[in-house]
């Protein structure tokens, strides 16, 4: 089923909306960053802030092999093994055979991992709850739910969107 994107051309209104959505992205996005480089790149257990990725990956994913997690995070395998072989020295993630392959094993929260994630978590939420202390609480629903409602449009849209880059590209060089 085509979508509406491809049944009528985009209007000059909606490519201005977008581009203002996009400069308040590329701004939300270099705040996070800036907001993230100002926390200790060790979080408190020591442990590379970026490790926490693969830790929330396996929370919310539940059991992967290093692959996986590699293309999850869009990181390379090596960058993967690094960071969780750490996590592991740490106790907060566990090899497990894999009961599929048992020549590969499987990366896992431990029960100290779980402990780690919820007070980074905790921290998280705390900090987000102060930046939005000063709005209404039906205010920072809707934006919840429009956050929602965005990832999901992305997601559904990304092969899509990849597809007409790398369509463009090869255009371009041809």
């Amino acid at each position: 089923m085509p979508s509406r994107v491809e049944e009528a051309a985009i209007t000059d209104t909606e490519l201005d909306i977008a581009d203002e959505l996009g400069v308040q992205l590329v701004r939300f996005m270099r705040l996070l960053t800036k907001a993230k480089s100002q926390v200790a790149k060790l979080g408190p257990d020591g442990i590379e802030r970026a490790a926490y990725a693969i830790l929330f990956q396996l929370v919310h994913d539940g059991p992967q092999r290093t692959s996986r997690l590699a293309d999850a995070l869009h990181a390379e395998i090596s960058t993967i093994s690094r960071q969780s072989s750490s996590l592991v020295q740490h106790g907060l993630v566990e090899r497990l055979a894999d009961p599929e392959d048992g020549r590969a094993c499987l990366l896992a929260p431990t029960q100290e991992g779980l402990r780690v994630f919820e007070e980074n978590r905790k921290q998280r939420n705390r900090w987000l709850a102060e930046v939005l202390a000063e709005w209404p609480e039906e205010e920072r629903r809707v934006l919840n739910k429009l956050l929602d409602r965005l990832n999901t449009g992305i997601e559904a849209h990304a092969p899509h969107l990849a597809d007409q880059i790398s369509a463009r590209s090869k255009g371009e060089k041809a």
